[in-house]
């Protein structure tokens, strides 16, 4: 005769904060850094620089010279926390408008753990979670055999080279801060 046990509820697992920054090319960036900084605390790592040439989403609003970087946070954290940081990271963007009023930076969160990549967002989607508050999330990457991979969804731009490459090394701190914990995901298989 079978025995089924309830699972147990837990705490999840502990991930690192990420944004994602996508600005005008002439955009003081260390204003936003530090106020990032301020509000969720100190940076651990920030990726290269790059040009943000993947979509034209962006040109009415921001322009058409943009550049894309990404951060990550020190301080580990639980995801639950990513509808409160898409708020803040909303409410920073309204202090930097253009002429026009739109956006001079756009900045999106999302939590980095060793089995995913998550990001918050405002619109719903047929791959988007409702968390609250008029939030979404959506795994946007995937850790499977040694690597972060795309979903059919993910954005072309996190499917770059030095994006993945980021995201890993990113992935490797967080590994490293969490010691013997990662070994118990329930990810199957875990090929670490």
């Amino acid at each position: 005769m079978l025995k089924f046990v309830m699972a147990e509820i837990k705490e999840p697992k502990k991930v690192l904060l990420l944004i994602g920054l996508i600005f005008v090319k002439d955009f003081e960036l260390n204003k936003v850094l530090n106020e990032l900084k301020n509000d969720l605390g100190n940076i651990l790592m920030k990726s290269n620089t790059i040009p943000f040439t993947h979509t034209i989403y962006y040109n009415k609003e921001m322009g058409d010279k943009l550049m894309r970087k990404w951060i990550v946070f020190d301080k580990l954290i639980t995801p639950d926390i990513l509808v409160k940081v898409k708020h803040t990271t909303n409410d920073i963007e309204k202090k930097y408008l253009n002429d026009k009023n739109g956006r001079k930076i756009n900045i999106d969160p999302g939590v980095l753990s060793l089995s995913n990549l998550i990001l918050a967002s405002t619109k719903d989607y047929s791959h988007r979670i409702y968390l609250g508050k008029g939030i979404y999330a959506e795994v946007t990457l995937i850790y499977k055999n040694k690597n972060f991979n795309p979903l059919e969804w993910t954005y072309p731009d996190h499917q770059e080279k030095i994006a993945i490459e980021f995201f890993e090394k990113a992935r490797e701190a967080l590994k490293k801060r969490l010691g013997n914990q990662f070994r118990n995901l329930g990810v199957y298989p875990s090929p670490l």
